[in-house]
């Protein structure tokens, strides 16, 4: 008995070492990420969150929402800069995302509050929203629950239905821990080393077939997602979609605005058939665009997600020419 008690403390022994070093790990990449990515934007303040925002251009307005694990690089990378010349672009780390921050939850309703209150804030008027991924949810949740603070809607790639037998890609498998104290623990330990060892699998599924810019890791950002607070707000995001967005999806044919949707035909995270289709099926008068590519739209192909938010903008009477012009063009 006592030998076995001596290899099970050597084991606990082993793994506290372990766990200690992967703590040690976790905080130096934390603190060299946020020294080379420090916020860029202004913080506003809504009720339960304190968002990270950054505006570029004058014009009629534009609200930028980004996806599961990602920030407002994920636009400033290629499409704001192209799209400030015309429109007012705002960009949102959403909250608990990025350098923004939140007490309430993660579901889509609590977080489209939250921008509704930033488009009163930021005295928006009724901007185009676009949505990318996760981004695509919320943008819905928002229109559908604060339809006065929304235009149209311009999605790109955007989730918008529940996975079929709510089985989550495999990239995000490891997001899906349950209780709070034991996430915490692997968001300060294990998350980050494993973010490193697989980051190529996870790159080619998130971006493939498109190629993973170079520069991604800085000028988008992607670095960010080493922090120990990205992996919780992926988690918490991922994991609180089923309280909401399955009641969502059965109010699309409530939407009667301007609705458009763009998809990689290649993209290997979300299928455009369910969730591009079958909104374009339920919401009337939504048009569904197909081009050649992956998920990640808005770094790897911004020329045609700028003609698209282009076009949207123009449906929703936010620049000149007709809406029926703008959607045939899609």
């Amino acid at each position: 008995m006592s030998i076995v008690l001596t290899i099970l403390g050597f084991l606990a022994g082993i793994l506290v070492v372990g766990l200690a070093g992967c703590w040690l790990l976790t905080l130096a990449l934390k603190r060299k990420v946020e020294s080379l990515l420090p916020p860029k934007g202004r913080f506003v303040d809504v009720p339960g969150a304190r968002l990270h925002v950054r505006e570029f251009g004058e014009g009629a307005p534009i609200l930028m929402i980004h996806g599961l694990g990602g920030q407002m690089a994920h636009f400033t990378y290629a499409v704001a800069a192209r799209l400030a010349g015309r429109f007012r672009v705002v960009v949102v780390d959403r909250p608990g995302s990025g350098w923004s921050t939140t007490t309430a939850g993660a579901d889509l309703s609590t977080q489209a509050g939250a921008l509704a209150a930033l488009v009163e804030r930021l005295a928006l008027g009724r901007p185009l929203v676009v949505g990318h991924s996760l981004g695509g949810a919320v943008a819905l949740a928002l229109a559908l629950e604060h339809p006065g603070k929304v235009a149209g809607l311009a999605l790109l790639a955007p989730l918008t239905h529940m996975p079929e037998g709510e089985r989550v890609p495999d990239v995000f498998k490891g997001l899906m821990i349950r209780p709070a104290l034991l996430r915490k623990l692997v968001a300060w330990t294990l998350a980050t080393p494993r973010s490193i060892g697989k980051s190529k699998q996870t790159l080619d599924q998130v971006f493939g077939p498109d190629p993973v810019p170079k520069d991604f890791g800085m000028r988008g950002g992607g670095l960010l997602t080493l922090r120990p607070a990205a992996y919780l707000a992926a988690s918490n995001d991922l994991q609180a979609l089923p309280a909401r967005l399955p009641l969502q999806q059965q109010r699309y044919g409530e939407l009667r605005l301007p609705l458009g949707i763009l998809f990689g035909r290649d993209d290997r995270i979300l299928d455009w058939r369910h969730n591009g289709q079958a909104l374009a099926d339920k919401a009337g008068g939504a048009r569904l665009e197909l081009i050649d590519g992956g998920h990640m739209l808005p770094v790897t192909k911004p020329e045609a997600c700028v003609a698209f938010i282009e076009q949207m903008a123009q449906a929703s009477g936010l620049v000149g020419g007709s809406a029926q012009q703008a959607l045939g063009a899609l």
